[in-house]
């Protein structure tokens, strides 16, 4: 039995969000891709980062906003 279709690049892509950002984007990219309200994702980071004595949930936003690409501009 063979299969005729084609591999098609449809999986999603976590990006910085240039529409929804505060800061760096990251929490608004992140929002995105899980199609969640951005302010929920802010509030969990906030609780997070108290949580964890606030300077571990600095360097993970740091480094996520390094890491995480920015979104291409279409227009």
């Amino acid at each position: 039995m063979s299969k005729n279709s084609t591999k098609t690049n449809s999986f999603k892509r976590l990006y910085l969000s240039s529409k929804d950002k505060k800061v760096f984007g990251v929490c608004g990219g992140l929002g995105e891709y899980f199609g969640v309200d951005p302010t929920l994702i802010r509030l969990a980071w906030i609780i997070l980062a108290l949580v964890t004595a606030i300077v571990p949930g600095i360097i993970a936003y740091i480094i996520a906003a390094l890491v995480i690409p920015k979104a291409a501009e279409s227009g």
